[in-house]
């Protein structure tokens, strides 16, 4: 079973800048993704950034250019660093390991087919 746990949530002025983590553990080192999620109550949850093996790298176009993905496999660790925040970003954010999934075409879109294991998720709150 893989498990994640996240940190480095919490408040931020406008313009201001957080680093999530995520270790994993329990995984494979197979076909596998590593993404982040944010929701707002009332909405449904929507993956905002994800990383294949190879490296690649998708971004929604609603943080692409202001968060970056990146992993450190020596310490099983996904991060995501988040710049330039706008009180819109405020979110739960939610750290996902995702089977048998790939980025293609230079990170134009991902794919998966297989199970979503979730973090418990970390808040974070910008504000104006």
């Amino acid at each position: 079973q893989v498990q994640l746990v996240e940190s480095g949530g919490g408040s931020v002025q406008s313009g201001g800048s957080l680093r999530l983590s995520c270790v994993a553990s329990g995984y494979t080192y197979g076909r596998r993704c590593m993404a982040w999620f944010r929701q707002v109550p009332g909405k449904e949850r929507t993956e905002i950034t994800v990383t294949d093996t190879s490296g690649a790298t998708w971004y929604a176009s609603s943080v692409k250019g202001r968060f970056t993905i990146s992993q450190d496999t020596a310490k099983s660790t996904v991060y995501l660093q988040a710049n330039s925040l706008k009180p819109e970003d405020t979110a739960m954010y939610y750290c996902a390991f995702l089977e048998n999934c790939a980025v293609y075409r230079g990170g134009a879109y991902y794919e998966r087919s297989g199970l979503v294991y979730w973090g418990q998720g970390t808040q974070v709150t910008v504000s104006s």
